[in-house]
């Protein structure tokens, strides 16, 4: 399949640019067991959920991953840190009217700063100055990275709304969105329920937010993201197995996460890096449910849900949301849906 194949029209007025005053205010589009898409509540997911089913969460953190500051000619300059190194030492992105050169000094707020070491790809190596750690840096004076489409400085308020209540695992740039959705009134009740919940962790990177530069996508190379999954995890899986139950990934970042644990046809411990990519016509081996945002067109998240529920009735639904103003992307609505090969 190619690129344009995954383009839908969106207005701008549907991409939310804040988040609604509770977490679990949210609408939920539903795929029915044939594919059809039906209006519901993000509080109508217990409904939709059955004793015995196991969620998977994406523990992650996000960190205050946004600095500012100004060359020493007086050029002003902003940088995500994409990954911490070292404790002195980070991989970033840094954007400028020039790139900066190797060696060069970045004065960062506060009186903070850093030097360039070297150039990797589309990435800078920075090593902060007088000993100074880039946990203590991103604390004093790091921004709340929101993504590009919300189109507003980060707030005081985004710095707890654009967490998750369970996040506990700091390394990512953006949130995975769907678990933003859950209040821990939601997963006590769930729980009670006979539905428990495991975790996972995936960071995730900058590279979320690049468009795809190739139509064929065949052609694309997926950006890598460091992921885990804990022993305790699997366990829990096969457990929810033997008891007929069904995986639920609350998130895109959750279904990339196990699939890689399963590429050998069965969840195993992992921790490494992934460059995972879901399309159309791949073999799910371990997810059943997945709880998801809406997703920008052409991008390798929506190629996911489409190879999850089906390319049509995907589409189709998406085309359902916007009719019926729906918001999109990380502060917007969810979806739910079950993989395809459980409606067919």
């Amino acid at each position: 399949m190619r690129k344009s194949d995954f383009f839908y029209e969106l207005p701008e007025s549907l991409i939310a640019q804040v988040p609604l005053e509770e977490r679990g205010g949210a609408r939920l589009l539903c795929l029915d067991e044939y594919g059809q898409p039906r209006d519901r509540l993000f509080t109508d997911l217990p409904g939709l959920l059955r004793p015995g089913d196991l969620l998977v969460l994406n523990d992650t953190r996000v960190m205050p991953a946004r600095l500012y500051g100004r060359k020493a000619t007086g050029g002003h300059v902003e940088m995500l840190i994409e990954r911490v190194l070292e404790p002195d030492l980070a991989l970033a992105h840094v954007r400028a009217s020039k790139s900066p050169k190797q060696g060069s000094l970045i004065i960062l707020e506060g009186g903070f700063a850093c030097r360039v070491v070297e150039r990797r790809e589309d990435f800078f190596v920075l090593q902060f100055t007088g000993g100074i750690s880039v946990e203590k840096v991103l604390t004093a004076v790091g921004h709340i990275p929101l993504p590009p489409y919300i189109a507003r400085p980060d707030s005081a308020a985004d710095r707890e709304r654009y967490q998750t209540v369970f996040a506990r695992s700091e390394g990512a740039v953006a949130a995975p969105t769907a678990g933003l959705h859950f209040d821990q009134t939601m997963l006590d009740g769930l729980a009670k329920r006979g539905i428990e919940h495991a975790f996972v962790t995936l960071h995730v990177g900058s590279g979320t937010f690049l468009p795809v530069r190739v139509d064929d996508l065949d052609q694309h190379r997926m950006h890598e993201e460091v992921c885990s999954v804990p022993d305790e995890t699997v366990r829990e899986i096969l457990a929810t197995r033997e008891r007929r139950g069904r995986i639920v990934a609350v998130g895109t970042t959750v279904v990339r996460t196990l699939e890689t644990a399963s590429l050998s046809g069965r969840p195993e411990a992992f921790h490494g890096e992934t460059r995972l990519f879901i399309r159309p016509g791949f073999e799910f081996q371990c997810v059943d449910a997945l709880v998801t945002n809406f997703h920008l067109p052409e991008s390798t998240l929506l190629t996911l849900v489409c190879a999850f529920a089906g390319y049509h009735d995907v589409m189709a639904a998406y085309r359902h949301a916007v009719s019926q103003r729906y918001r999109f992307f990380s502060y917007g609505d969810a979806m739910f849906l079950t993989r395809r090969q459980e409606r067919s």
